[in-house]
């Protein structure tokens, strides 16, 4: 029976088994960029649902096997797709849609602050040029009605700034309660 606590030792076995990859030309691995993601979202005091979108935001890079430098030969994965459809699965919408969303937030902040755009790291940079660049005015508004429109945009900005080498943060299991909660809620009616 895949009960919240087998569900999340499972999701907890693939960030060990698989978080050690490079995130992309950052200076982090995939696991300390989803732990500093996470401890971000906890110390803004977001909800379990939303914490655990911050741990699992590019799950859906530990979901192929395409390189490490996959942006800097051109290929964007659908990190974000992958992701959200992985997570929809498990979780439902209150974790799967700022997934999915996050990407996008990062071209809407590109076409809605000047400045946020200065701010990107070079990867950051190149995986927005792959994923379309800044929206469009209509996009813009297209996005802010979408009803995780803000768990999205807070997701970014967490994002963005957990790229530190050396950070420290806690071991992954320190945030099995906050999957088991969210595991929990998603199968509430």
């Amino acid at each position: 029976m895949n009960t919240p606590s087998v569900l999340a030792e499972d999701i907890l076995t693939l960030l060990r088994e698989r978080g050690d990859s490079q995130y992309g030309s950052e200076a982090v691995s995939q696991l300390e960029h989803a732990l500093q993601t996470a401890v971000l979202a906890e110390q803004a005091g977001s909800d379990s649902a939303l914490i655990t979108a911050a741990l699992l935001h590019d799950v859906g890079h530990l979901l192929h096997d395409l390189p490490d430098d996959a942006p800097e030969h051109g290929i964007d994965d659908r990190h974000e797709v992958s992701g959200g459809r992985w997570l929809e699965e498990r979780f439902g919408p209150q974790v799967a849609e700022p997934v999915r969303l996050h990407v996008a937030a990062k071209r809407y902040l590109c076409a809605v602050e000047p400045a946020y755009r200065a701010s990107l790291s070079g990867p950051s940079e190149l995986s927005l040029q792959l994923q379309g660049g800044p929206m469009t005015e209509d996009e813009v508004q297209d996005f802010e009605s979408h009803p995780f429109f803000e768990q999205a945009v807070c997701l970014r900005r967490w994002d963005d700034e957990a790229k530190v080498p050396d950070r420290a943060v806690p071991d992954v299991g320190a945030f099995r309660i906050h999957l088991e909660t969210a595991l929990g809620k998603s199968k509430d009616p």
